[in-house]
């Protein structure tokens, strides 16, 4: 289910109330592929629900550039909520997912391995209010980048 930004926080608190472990994670998830299913899935695996913090198509552009994102945010996200693993969507438009983890507050925020505790915002944040912070390692050889990659490629 696609969650509106601004009750946000008033449904995560009732899915505390329910007994339910919050498992968040946030990214642009422009075109699918494995890597993307085995991530979701092992952050799933952390807690009840699995949250997805969406970036919006301006956001993704400001991180990625203007050819990016390759599917819309309403695109992205019903492709995503497809997923058995995934629970809920939330958008969210700033260049990183602290303010709303803020709201959120999940009891574990999962990350990929190419970061680290140092390297992520908002791992304090998650931190400073007793929730845990998990690094999933990356599937080798599985990225949006490659997929756009390989079509250029064989364009030409």
């Amino acid at each position: 289910m696609l969650i509106d930004r601004k009750s946000a926080a008033q449904f995560c608190e009732g899915l505390r109330r329910q007994g339910k472990k919050i498992v968040f994670t946030n990214g642009c998830f422009d075109i699918i592929h494995a890597g993307h299913v085995r991530y979701l899935t092992t952050a799933k695996n952390f807690g009840d629900v699995l949250i997805i913090g969406l970036n919006t198509d301006e956001s993704v552009r400001k991180l990625k550039g203007a050819s990016r994102p390759i599917n819309t945010q309403a695109d992205r996200a019903e492709v995503l909520l497809g997923l058995k693993a995934v629970d809920h969507v939330i958008y969210f438009g700033e260049q990183t997912a602290e303010n709303l983890i803020t709201e959120v507050k999940p009891d574990v925020y999962v990350k990929g391995g190419d970061y680290t505790l140092e390297t992520l915002p908002e791992a304090a944040i998650v931190q400073k209010y007793g929730g845990r912070v998990e690094l999933v390692n990356l599937v080798a050889g599985r990225s949006t980048t490659n997929v756009i990659n390989k079509i250029l490629a064989e364009k030409k």
